[in-house]
C-alpha cells in the first residue's frame, strides 16, 4: 500500500521514486542493512508530483490528482 502511494503520487514527475521505498522497506528487515538505497527522485521533480498530487490539483480534476 506504501509503494501504490508513492507511484500514484509522483506518477510521470519521478516515475522511479518506488524504487526507493521497495529498497528501504527490503532493507528495514535485513540485519544489518546492506548497501545503499537507490538515488532519491530529484527535487523538482518531487515538488511536481506533490503539487500535481495537493489539494488544488483534486479541486481541478487533474489526471491522477488524489487518486489512491
Amino acid at each position: 500500500m506504501a509503494n501504490a502511494g508513492v507511484v500514484n503520487a509522483t506518477g510521470h514527475a519521478a516515475p522511479d521514486a518506488w524504487r526507493r521505498v521497495v529498497a528501504l522497506l527490503v532493507q528495514s528487515f535485513e540485519t544489518p542493512a546492506r548497501g545503499p538505497l537507490p538515488a532519491s527522485p530529484e527535487h523538482d521533480a518531487l515538488y511536481r508530483a506533490m503539487l500535481r498530487a495537493g489539494p488544488a490539483a483534486v479541486a481541478a480534476g487533474e489526471p491522477d490528482a488524489g487518486s489512491g
